[in-house]
């Protein structure tokens, strides 16, 4: 309708009506308004663009914080996987399968498995503790020994030993023999065994790549202090201005987070629509109204810029892996991960007559 601001104003309003055809046509009906009436409605039709106006920028700023312009909504948590029991891999790696039957999930990627060796104590010993050579094709493997030493050999050459707080990062790409073990010195001095080894998905553009080994030393590794009492060892991805040393096919975050105080919210910021998996090495954290206790996980819902948690108690350690979705299909089967059964068939064909891991 037209309003005219006058004594009266007439105006032809058109109602719509269903046919019996099931159209809808226009009636014209004539509606006599007011002066006065024509300003009220006017009046109510500002009324409520403000109140639109109002409700949306409440909206927009709910979760989220302003940081150079940019707009970081905060995450929310998907899921807890609990801690999940321990079994032996060899006779070396006492391991929490720390995903679960989440393993090898698109919920997950790029990340595929995870097996967490809590502390543990091991005598001194001649033998070689640990497993013996066995094949991979497809992705990489991350072992980051937290506590002793970790013995790699593999039928490309490559041969080395990693101690506490070094990480060994191995494409197997298109295929390598390896084995892992305790190393012989701490093997014959014993003590205290602390590692974790990470299954990381490549694309499949990459997954025949030539194989490689990155040996990531502690000193090599740099600290990036976020806030008072935590502390991020950036290993791959980045963090406030410090990239890790890591070499990788696709965006991944790997990041070891220590915090010494209780109740310290620890804020941070992430990739959008990287998928983001929280696990708690030591202590306990609240994501949200959540608690999440020694060797469990969250993952987060994939919207959102900033994960936010807060810890339970002093010196918690946290491992934050995030990466962005590889959304291809994932056959896996023992040690070969690739996209199609067929794939999976020729691993296992190229192993058997020997032409895998050359």
């Amino acid at each position: 309708a037209i309003f005219k601001v006058g004594p009266y104003q007439t105006t032809l309003i058109p109602i719509y009506r269903m046919r019996h055809s099931g159209a809808f046509e226009p009636e014209l009906h004539n509606s006599t308004f007011t002066s006065g009436n024509a300003l009220s409605f006017a009046f109510f039709l500002l009324l409520l663009s403000t109140l639109y106006t109002n409700v949306s920028s409440l909206a927009s700023s709910t979760d989220s914080s302003d940081k150079g312009g940019l707009c970081f909504q905060m995450r929310a948590l998907h899921k807890i996987i609990p801690r999940q029991p321990a079994h032996w891999v060899g006779d070396g790696f006492n391991v929490y399968p720390v995903f679960g039957r989440h393993a090898f999930s698109e919920s997950l990627s790029p990340w595929l498995m995870f097996d967490y060796a809590a502390p543990k104590h091991f005598p001194p010993t001649t033998a070689q503790r640990g497993v013996g050579q066995h094949p991979h094709r497809g992705f990489e493997t991350i072992t980051i020994a937290f506590q002793g030493e970790v013995e790699h050999g593999d039928s490309v050459g490559n041969r080395d030993v990693i101690g506490p707080q070094d990480v060994q990062w191995m494409t197997a790409g298109r295929g390598v023999i390896h084995e892992e073990f305790h190393s012989r010195n701490f093997a014959k001095t014993g003590g205290t065994f602390e590692m974790c080894q990470l299954w990381l998905n490549l694309p499949k553009k990459n997954k025949m790549a030539k194989p490689r080994y990155q040996p990531l030393l502690n000193k090599d590794i740099t600290v990036e202090e976020i806030a008072d009492g935590v502390k991020v060892r950036v290993i791959a991805g980045t963090v406030g201005g410090t990239t890790g040393p890591a070499k990788t096919f696709s965006p991944v975050e790997l990041w070891d987070i220590n915090v010494e105080k209780k109740g310290t919210k620890v804020e941070l910021d992430v990739p959008e629509d990287h998928n983001v998996i929280l696990f708690v090495r030591r202590g306990m954290i609240h994501v949200g109204e959540s608690e999440v206790g020694p060797q469990s996980v969250a993952i987060m819902e994939r919207q959102g810029g900033k994960v936010i948690f807060t810890t339970d108690e002093r010196n918690s350690q946290i491992l934050l892996l995030g990466g962005e979705p590889l959304n291809e299909p994932i056959a896996a089967r023992g040690p070969f991960v690739m996209n199609t059964q067929d794939e999976l068939r020729q691993a296992m064909v190229d192993y058997q007559t020997g032409k895998l891991g050359r």
